[in-house]
């Protein structure tokens, strides 16, 4: 044997012993899902391996519990049903007032259909690059997957959106028709925009056709076929609101009517007539009014002096 290849063989075979004393320390390979666990799963990253991890508690949010949202919740109701029945439905954008019921219908969407067979993957938007990852793993599987992405936005120049964009529309490849995506934002265009934008001839940044930039960022929410929109409360739907989780709690119908002015008073200190904040404020009322068991109900009580001794009120009046 020549040297050269001598050299080579010698270097094939350290190469392999190399291998075999760092392969113990290699991340283990991420388990397979158990589909059977739960109905809910999250998407972890560890040691750069990603997985996902059940999700055995639930929030046990029904339909019928979010009120003065009846014509959002028709509409994605509408098209979960389809999903699940294996007619064509679209990917949904959810936008609009925070605190409005976004998250909370995607949870009560889940808690409808997840006898049926609907699964939902959350995916957090640090981790969108993994989505074609996900989708291949679910790719051909019997049950149907929404994967959800809440709090969805992205800043300028955030390279993440065109994981997503090709997910849900741009690539060669058809998108398996077991899955859909249902994201909600504060932002319809889900990227920042900026009134300069609105004015083709000017120069934003160094831009030659900043029209063009304009229309890569609204090209990502367009690729959602479903737009929900959510709007701020008005003092009625709130009150109403309050309501309705009041009586969740065992609240009578006086007691209701007694705490709107204290709800009213809660929803002023936090610049918001939302449903989170009528659910908040209807978990404090009944925690501070409602006896726990085994333990007795804390009531407001009025501050109140003692009395004070026959000679200081003697010597208190003689000041005045």
């Amino acid at each position: 044997m020549t040297d050269p290849f001598r050299q080579l063989a010698t270097f094939l075979v350290r190469i392999e012993q190399f291998l075999d004393r760092v392969e113990p320390l290699l991340p283990p390979v991420s388990p397979a899902p158990d589909w059977a666990a739960a109905s809910a799963f999250r998407w972890r990253t560890r040691h750069g391996r990603g997985y996902l991890q059940p999700i055995t508690r639930l929030p046990g949010i029904r339909l019928g519990d979010l009120q003065d949202i009846d014509q959002q919740k028709a509409r994605i109701d509408a098209n979960t049903h389809q999903f699940v029945a294996g007619q064509p439905a679209n990917n949904v954008l959810l936008t609009g007032a925070r605190g409005s019921g976004k998250s909370s219908l995607i949870k009560a969407v889940l808690n409808e259909y997840a006898p049926r067979g609907l699964r939902v993957i959350e995916v957090e938007k640090g981790d969108l690059t993994d989505l074609p990852d996900i989708v291949e793993l679910i790719d051909g599987r019997p049950e149907r997957f929404i994967v959800f992405c809440d709090d969805l936005s992205f800043d300028a120049g955030d390279a993440r959106y065109k994981a997503l964009k090709v997910v849900l529309d741009g690539s060669i490849a058809a998108p398996p028709d077991n899955v859909l995506i249902y994201a909600t934002s504060n932002r319809r265009h889900l990227m920042p925009e900026y009134f300069a934008e609105n004015l083709e001839s000017k120069r934003v940044g160094e831009e030659i056709h900043p029209g063009e930039a304009i229309e890569e960022k609204i090209s990502l929410s367009e690729r959602f076929g479903l737009w929900i929109s959510f709007y701020p409360f008005d003092q009625d739907a709130y009150l109403h609101i309050v309501a309705h989780w009041l009586r969740s709690f065992g609240c009578g119908q006086d007691e209701i009517v007694r705490a709107e002015r204290e709800a009213l008073n809660w929803a002023l200190e936090r610049g918001s007539r939302s449903g989170r904040v009528a659910w908040q404020f209807a978990r404090d009322w009944a925690g501070r009014h409602h006896a726990l068991p085994g333990r007795p109900a804390r009531q407001r009580t009025t501050a109140v002096r003692p009395a004070l001794p026959a000679a200081a009120r003697k010597r208190s009046a003689s000041t005045k």
